[in-house]
């Protein structure tokens, strides 16, 4: 499968916007920091993590041209599952992503409890995908230059 192949479906192909691009790494950074706040609730950093993995493969998806078509359902699901094809993550990866994404449904949906274990794995996660992510477009976008 490639990108090119959800056009339409889960995904528009637009112009990257580096500024969009900054501003959503930033962004990814601050909700890292913030969830390693020992004052919050495991379910408060859970969600910041969760929330800078989302950026970061909005990133990924940003860098390549293309974003998710948020008017569908699934497009966070789209934006993770999509990051071995966008940014070379590991399909192992990708699966603790996504069952983090779905650990995130049941917390928001459902009201389940998250377990700190679950809040400091997606944190873990969330600090390896933004690495991954610099990593990978200052091998192949170089001539974006970021601040963060």
């Amino acid at each position: 499968m490639t990108l090119q192949n959800l056009l339409g479906l889960s995904l528009d192909a637009i112009d990257p916007d580096v500024v969009t691009i900054g501003k959503l790494l930033a962004a990814a950074q601050r909700n890292i920091a913030d969830a390693q706040l020992v004052q919050l609730s495991a379910e408060n950093r859970f969600d910041a993590a969760y929330k800078a993995i989302l950026q970061c493969a909005m990133v990924a998806l940003q860098a390549n041209g293309y974003r998710t078509l948020s008017s569908k359902p699934g497009h966070h699901q789209t934006a993770i599952q999509t990051l071995s094809i966008s940014v070379g993550l590991s399909s192992a990866d990708v699966m603790v992503l996504d069952a983090l994404r779905k650990q995130r449904n049941l917390s928001d949906y459902s009201g389940d409890l998250v377990p700190e274990a679950t809040s400091a794995e997606c944190l873990r996660s969330a600090q390896l995908l933004y690495a991954h992510v610099r990593e990978w477009l200052q091998a192949h976008r170089s001539q974006w230059q970021f601040s963060v």
